[in-house]
């Protein structure tokens, strides 16, 4: 029934405005506007949609990420961006927030509303 739709993902923001410039001016991506809600697209026919949501509150759970071929250089850009990379207690992560050696190298950072994010080598 759906093995054919262009389904597409949804999440959560307290503040639209903060989450647009995030992920349009910091992350690069092109952000559109529509009904109140905005959708980043992430390449051809993938989206995602982000809407406000008054209570919000954020996901405990990576929601987005974002695959690279090199992840040193992917945190270095994106800290030079101004964005803050999440140390976990318990994950293995260097000085720079990756952690290596437990699957593919990864590196997790938080979007303004506080939802979680992934820069991960494939």
């Amino acid at each position: 029934m759906f093995d054919a739709t262009r389904a597409f993902s949804g999440f959560s923001v307290d503040d639209i405005d903060a989450a647009e410039a995030f992920y349009g001016d910091t992350l690069g991506l092109t952000v559109t506007s529509e009904h109140g809600m905005r959708t980043l697209q992430l390449g051809p026919e993938k989206k995602v949609i982000v809407y406000a949501k008054p209570n919000h509150t954020p996901a405990t759970f990576t929601i987005l990420n974002f695959p690279v071929d090199d992840i040193d250089a992917a945190v270095d850009e994106l800290a030079g961006r101004g964005v803050h990379f999440e140390r976990y207690e318990g994950i293995g992560q260097d000085e720079r927030g990756i952690m290596r050696g437990q699957g593919p190298p990864i590196a997790w950072f938080t979007d303004p509303a506080g939802n979680i994010l992934s820069v991960i080598e494939v």
